[in-house]
């Protein structure tokens, strides 16, 4: 098992546009290990490459029992809205009420460069979203409406791991041609 840090809020490889995958090699499997154990171990419905460190299009997801990956993901998003909780493994503990599509058709590739079309409504389309979001750079929470994103910020600045010194990241033996950190 392969447990790493999850990368939490503030960390600026957060807010970072994620590299797309052109290597589907070893390291690229270990890679979704990490993500499958850590999210698993958190546990957590998704975690994405940035929040490991790793500024790559890849996560890995786990809802209603189905534990998958998808490497550069391309949404297709329903008309559909759907209101309802969501929490992030970055923001350890906050949970706010997020409007997210209701259905996602999410195309891309699993570890070996197949390709592979994931479709779902409610919890797995929000999930994708989400964790789609974490690879532009993009947190849950920059989705709130003003109020809410107040007083996420205001929750942020008090929770317990806020001010945590960002956590080491792991360097690669192998060259990664800039697209990790």
């Amino acid at each position: 098992m392969s447990v790493m840090p999850i990368h939490l809020f503030g960390d600026p490889v957060l807010r970072m546009k994620a590299q797309p995958v052109t290597v589907f090699d070893k390291e690229l499997r270990t890679l979704v290990k990490d993500l499958s154990d850590t999210m698993l171990d958190a546990p957590g419905a998704g975690l994405a490459a940035p929040q490991l460190g790793v500024s790559l299009r890849v996560f890995t997801y786990h809802v209603d029992g189905e534990l998958g990956h998808l490497v550069n993901p391309d949404l297709t998003l329903t008309d559909e809205e759907q209101d309802g909780p969501e929490g992030c493994l970055s923001l350890p503990g906050l949970r706010y009420d997020c409007k997210r599509a209701y259905g996602v058709v999410a195309k891309g590739f699993n570890m070996y460069g197949d390709p592979v079309t994931v479709e779902g409504t409610r919890l797995l389309a929000r999930c994708i979203q989400h964790e789609t979001d974490h690879l532009d750079g993009i947190i849950f929470i920059d989705r709130l409406d003003p109020e809410q994103r107040k007083a996420a910020m205001k929750a942020i600045r008090e929770a317990e791991w806020a001010g945590e010194p960002a956590p080491q990241v792991r360097i690669s033996p192998h060259s990664t041609f800039g697209r990790a950190r």
